[in-house]
């Protein structure tokens, strides 16, 4: 996958710049057809030259002066996946009575089935 680092050294320490776009592919959350979605990445981390014990200045990238990048991208690509992954923004989803994919079929049921577990708030209700 291609990729661009860009390392940058300020007077108070170094600036590490990542880009790049991750292709997911997999089941879309409301219907369940394939998705497939390019992601952009854009990630930053800074190292103080003399981070002391303050932690916010280190990056957990860096051990050793080596820079762990197969570690950071995979964290910056879980922190930029989106809550759904949807086959497109306006997908209908499943039917919730018979289960056909409503970007297909769209279609509606006469009457709601009626559940057993509400059989006795039924039966109480018609009293009533």
């Amino acid at each position: 996958m291609p990729a661009e680092l860009v390392i940058t050294k300020a007077s108070t320490g170094t600036v590490f710049e990542l880009g790049f776009t991750a292709g997911l592919h997999g089941p879309c959350f409301r219907c369940l057809d394939d998705a497939v979605l390019d992601l952009p990445i854009d990630a930053r981390e800074y190292e103080a030259t003399s981070p002391g014990e303050a932690d916010e200045l280190k990056t957990p990238y860096v051990v050793d002066d080596k820079l762990d990048l197969a570690a950071w991208s995979r964290d910056a690509v879980a922190l930029a996946l989106p809550d759904k992954i949807l086959c497109r923004p306006s997908c209908a989803g499943l039917c919730s009575t018979c289960g056909k994919n409503l970007n297909e079929e769209p279609h509606t049921h006469d009457e709601e089935p009626a559940h057993s577990r509400w059989a006795a708030l039924e039966a109480l209700r018609d009293k009533l």
